[in-house]
């Protein structure tokens, strides 16, 4: 009974209502849920989905479900897989047919949509084989045409799908239905987006190895189904669901054709939210309650929006753009404008780490004590420079214990044809050093699929070992001060990597309690919740738990940064670190000693340029923000939010 009360008001978070119904969703044309947490979202999707294919079993019919891939759903299977294991979730009714796969592909091919649905879902649950259907990648071109007009027919011989499970890609695709996809299409094959492309990169360890065409349910298949959920994490997706939720229908974002759906869920986590208007700017749809963070963001947006510093907003300024109830409550645009020109004005240091013998009223950080213990978390061995370079050297300078723990090998990221060069040195070296010679063997005999041998994956870590330790000391760090954590969700040896384990929280804990830091940074990207950058981050989220009853931990303080994709907006920042032109330049060079990853680096993202141009350019313009607001000239900040655990 109680879990059935509990089943009943998870479903009635994303049960679907009208969108643009309400006042504060009125720009709104698709019904979206926000969650706090992907992980929340995923398990109450994956209950949706269980309920139904009970139902349909209570009713004995077939539950046909449309699947989706990517990152996304991969939490949602795995809670069906549990509610299969733990509480005899049968799938003996169930047929499914997947959005889409790469062509040409082999099924074996461990980037194929055919090992994902197995790894993820098939394999561990009682479906039958036969009522598995995904798009065949190696089906010849010539019969390519025929296998998609088959795959329509057979998903129409069920009746349609009962349920639709989607992704979007940044180009605004459901499956693979690129830009100028028709309203009416029906599976086929089509030509992948750059862009699409990009995103997909860093699985196929290369943009050159990512396949040019797809098959791909069409964008009638998928609206055909009585039910869609559609499923979107990480702030790299919100600007395209604004667009897809708030904006008119068009072929350029495919997915605003689910608005002509009358049953259709846009489930959000709260990053991928935040370009939404009820988000972005709750005053232009709602009456507000102001507390000080939501003072400061709208003061910021009204600033930017028209082009004036802080101190020079009006009465007007505020009335005209939906901000009189910020006014009464504040009385003037005086008061107002000096109250949070001064909170910008206070996150300003030149010492990050507390300046010794200040009043540190006003200051981001405390004075006490002078001398800190530090500890710089870093996901990848090259996060920390290209981050927080000019922070990590004004600490190091001001005299605090600075440790710097990389808390991956980041040999993944290291290519092939990188680590061929330093074996054949090492070989040349010593030629009696078998282990090198049977890299250089493995490496010149290595296939598309393959996996790297224990000794690559082993040679690969110690290059980015030694280019960590070379910029670690440019920046002064003493080598017994620097970590590698290795830590074991990451060592598998592919792009996909392992669940948090007690093992990863454990490594973090022993050197919290090692160090008894006064300072911890960590990187607070949440671009993608499965990503590298989110796992690290839950590592040391998780860590903060055990370890928060302990007496040292009450004069530890967590700064949150950002990577090279991404950065905090001004309303966000706790602590804006000013560098002179010449501490830029010492971040590029300690960024340049990572030369694995220049010229060509393996994860270039959706950004042709090197990460030590990205990096300078994203500081730039945080100093040009900053400014803008009406704040003094710097030529660079790095930005940091404070975590309270």
């Amino acid at each position: 009974m109680i879990r059935e009360q509990v089943t009943h008001q998870e479903n009635e978070k994303i049960k679907f209502k009208e969108a643009g119904k309400f006042e504060d969703t009125r720009y709104e044309k698709i019904h979206n849920v926000i969650f706090d947490s992907s992980l929340e979202a995923s398990k109450i999707v994956a209950q949706e989905i269980a309920n139904l294919i009970q139902l349909k079993q209570e009713l004995n019919e077939p539950c046909v479900l449309g699947l989706a891939t990517g990152s996304s759903p991969i939490k949602v299977y795995e809670e069906l897989v549990r509610l299969h294991k733990e509480e005899g979730l049968s799938f003996a009714n169930v047929v499914t047919f997947n959005l889409d796969e790469y062509y040409p592909m082999d099924r074996s091919n461990i980037q194929s949509y055919f090992y994902f649905m197995h790894e993820h879902l098939f394999n561990h649950v009682d479906i039958d084989p036969e009522n598995i259907n995904i798009p065949d990648g190696t089906v010849s071109a010539n019969e390519l045409r025929q296998f998609c007009v088959d795959y329509e027919m057979k998903i129409k011989s069920y009746g349609g799908l009962d349920f639709q499970l989607l992704g979007i890609g940044r180009t605004g695709h459901i499956g693979f239905n690129e830009p100028g996809s028709h309203l009416n299409s029906g599976t086929r094959s089509i030509t992948l987006d750059h862009i699409t492309r990009v995103d997909a990169a860093s699985a196929f360890l290369g943009i050159d190895n990512v396949p040019r065409k797809a098959i791909t349910m069409g964008i009638g298949t998928i609206k055909n189904a009585k039910r869609i959920v559609l499923l979107a994490w990480g702030n790299n997706k919100a600007e395209i669901l604004q667009k897809a939720i708030e904006g008119e229908i068009t072929p350029n974002i495919p997915a605003t054709y689910l608005q002509e759906h009358n049953n259709t869920t846009f489930v959000l986590d709260s990053e991928a939210s935040l370009e939404l208007t009820r988000v972005k700017t709750p005053w232009l749809v709602t009456s507000c309650i102001w507390d000080d963070e939501l003072k400061l963001k709208a003061v910021v947006w009204l600033s930017e929006l028209t082009n004036k510093p802080i101190l020079k907003l009006t009465d007007k300024d505020y009335n005209d753009h939906g901000m009189s109830g910020l006014l009464t409550e504040e009385g003037t645009a005086y008061d107002l404008n000096i109250k949070m020109f001064n909170k910008l004005q206070h996150t300003i240091t030149g010492w990050p780490g507390g300046k010794p013998n200040e009043d540190d009223k006003y200051r981001p950080e405390r004075s006490t004590p002078a001398k800190k213990r530090v500890i710089i978390f870093s996901p990848h061995p090259d996060d920390d420079v290209i981050s927080m370079g000019g922070t990590f050297d004004r600490l190091v300078e001001q005299g605090h214990e600075v440790h710097v723990a990389y808390q991956t090998s980041g040999n993944i990221a290291v290519s092939d044809e990188e680590a061929l060069k330093f074996a054949e040195v090492a070989s040349t070296i010593n030629p009696n050093a078998g282990e090198f010679n049977s890299i250089i063997e493995f490496f010149k005999n290595k296939s598309k699929n393959d996996i790297d041998s224990v000794e690559a994956r082993r040679l690969k870590g110690l290059i980015r070992r030694s280019e960590s330790v070379a910029a670690t000391r440019y920046v002064g760090v003493p080598d017994d001060n620097v970590h590698f954590l290795d830590l074991p969700f990451y060592e598998t040896g592919t792009v996909k990597k392992g669940n948090l384990t007690d093992a990863d929280i454990k490594i973090m804990c022993n050197l919290i309690e090692d160090i008894k830091p006064h300072q911890i940074y960590a990187a607070g990207d949440l671009a993608d919740p499965h990503g590298t950058h989110k796992v690290c981050l839950d590592s040391l989220f998780d860590a903060l738990k055990i370890l928060k009853k302990e007496p040292y931990m009450d004069d530890c303080w967590v700064w949150l940064y950002r990577g090279a994709w991404h950065e905090w907006e001004p309303y966000q920042i706790e602590m804006a670190v000013p560098m002179s032109p010449d501490q830029v330049l010492r971040k590029r060079h300690a960024i340049f000693y990572h030369q694995s990853q220049k010229d060509g680096v393996m994860f270039q993202g959706d950004d042709s340029r090197e990460f030590w141009v990205r990096a300078e350019d994203r500081n730039r313009l945080t100093a040009t923000k900053y400014n803008n607001l009406g704040l003094a000239e710097y030529a660079a900040i790095e930005a940091f939010k404070r975590y309270y655990f």
